[in-house]
């Protein structure tokens, strides 16, 4: 029987909501892995809305969860109604909207807020020994809900222009989390908290090594479901 694992969105576009590739790529790879997904986002207002053609915020108002289900092709569910109990792991694609919805990152960097149905899912899944697997600026979650973790979001300097957000683990650092370096194409497992981290688009790569880095991260998520 194939692992139950929850996937969590925070809307449906890179600017302010959950990054498309890297939610199809974690979908993709859990699929190939056997995993039988259920997809969960918070029902609560964007914190913005961004046009991606011209990359600025607009008027509107959008909802996370009615966003997200743009992604989850309508088959999705609250993230309040999700229950650890039920799955056997759970994963948060990147993307600013994790930065702006599920927590306030994107404003308040480490001393940000951890949506409560977002930090009540990954203290549930932690406290019951679940592995979490987290990509791109998500890891920033799981620094503030634990620290003292070991997470990834890509290398703590600037290497050859491919990094432009370095200064997040230096960020990752200041909550007293240990920032391992790590090249697009690989994921860290902090085997003690059961949390596996990969940089995905914190990195600028080929959208290839970008889609195999997420494909190691769901390996070891499933691996220690």
């Amino acid at each position: 029987m194939g692992k139950r694992v929850a996937l969590v969105l925070a809307g449906c576009g890179v600017f302010d909501g959950s990054e498309i590739h890297e939610a199809s790529a974690a979908l993709v790879h859990l699929s190939r892995g056997g995993a039988e997904v259920k997809i969960f986002a918070p029902s609560i207002e964007q914190r913005d809305v961004v046009n991606h053609l011209k990359g600025s915020p607009t008027e509107e108002k959008r909802n996370v969860l009615v966003e997200s289900a743009r992604l989850a092709r309508g088959n999705i569910q609250d993230l309040a109604e999700l229950k650890a109990s039920e799955f056997d792991a759970v994963i948060f694609p990147g993307g600013f909207g994790v930065a702006k919805n599920l927590c306030s990152w994107a404003v308040d960097g480490k001393n940000c807020t951890v949506n409560e149905h977002v930090n009540s899912t990954l203290q549930a899944f932690h406290s019951a020994k679940k592995p979490i697997g987290l990509c791109c600026i998500s890891p920033v979650l799981a620094a503030k809900v634990f620290p003292g973790c070991e997470v990834t979001v890509g290398q703590d300097k600037n290497v050859d222009g491919r990094f432009p957000d370095a200064e997040t683990a230096s960020a990752i650092a200041e909550l007293g989390c240990k920032h391992i370096c790590k090249n697009v194409n690989e994921s860290h497992v902090d085997k003690a908290n059961k949390i596996v981290t990969t940089c995905a688009f914190m990195c600028k790569a080929p959208l290839h090594e970008i889609f195999d880095g997420i494909g190691t991260m769901v390996e070891e998520v499933l691996k220690l479901a």
